[in-house]
């Protein structure tokens, strides 16, 4: 599966917002599976878009063929754009299905990893952070990503944004002391994103 990450800062809310539901086109595209996305806590004008796809092959289809025409209704509403692509390489609790009905908030977290020690990296998530997340109540499902030049997303869905702070405070500090993540970690950039429930596709 394919994860697509838009990150842009929106200068017209209303015409960005308006323009974000004419992405129900997406439905029907050959190997689209699920958009959505909301804004940032912590900066109120930054939006985030979360699509998935079932290839790379399906994704570059769709790019050729129909994205420019959807995305001409958002055309002048945002600035900065910023697209990664991510292969998924595994789950953070099992079964991870892109929907977000179910989901009230979005943690993200890009991680750009010493090349060195991107396979501890790798590992510590599995056997460290994950089952710390999976076992935290309100986290929904999630998934570690990968895209070249060892960068990571790690994607958790939460039910609320007390249950998130809640597993913040209880246990990040620990845990990175346990999975040596500042030896790992060359830079660290996250968000934390209200759900917008018109902008699931």
């Amino acid at each position: 599966m394919l994860v697509k990450w838009i990150r842009c800062t929106v200068v017209d809310r209303r015409g960005f917002e308006r323009g974000q539901r004419k992405w129900a086109g997406l439905l029907g595209e050959p190997g689209f599976r699920a958009q959505g996305g909301g804004w940032s806590r912590g900066r109120q004008d930054v939006a985030h878009i979360f699509s998935f796809w079932e290839s790379r092959a399906f994704y570059d289809s769709f790019m050729a063929r129909s994205h420019d025409r959807l995305a001409s209704s958002q055309a002048g509403t945002f600035k900065n754009a910023q697209v990664r692509l991510f292969d998924h390489r595994f789950d953070v609790k099992t079964g991870f299905e892109p929907r977000f009905t179910d989901a009230d908030l979005i943690r993200v977290a890009l991680c750009r990893v010493h090349e060195e020690r991107a396979e501890h990296f790798v590992l510590m998530q599995e056997k460290v952070w994950n089952p710390a997340m999976a076992g935290s109540p309100g986290m929904v499902r999630g998934l570690f990503g990968e895209a070249p030049g060892n960068e990571y997303l790690v994607l958790s869905m939460w039910r609320s944004a007390a249950e998130h702070g809640k597993y913040r405070t209880e246990r990040v500090e620990r845990l990175a002391l346990r999975a040596q993540t500042e030896a790992d970690v060359a830079a660290l950039a996250g968000d934390i994103v209200d759900m917008e429930s018109a902008w699931t596709v």
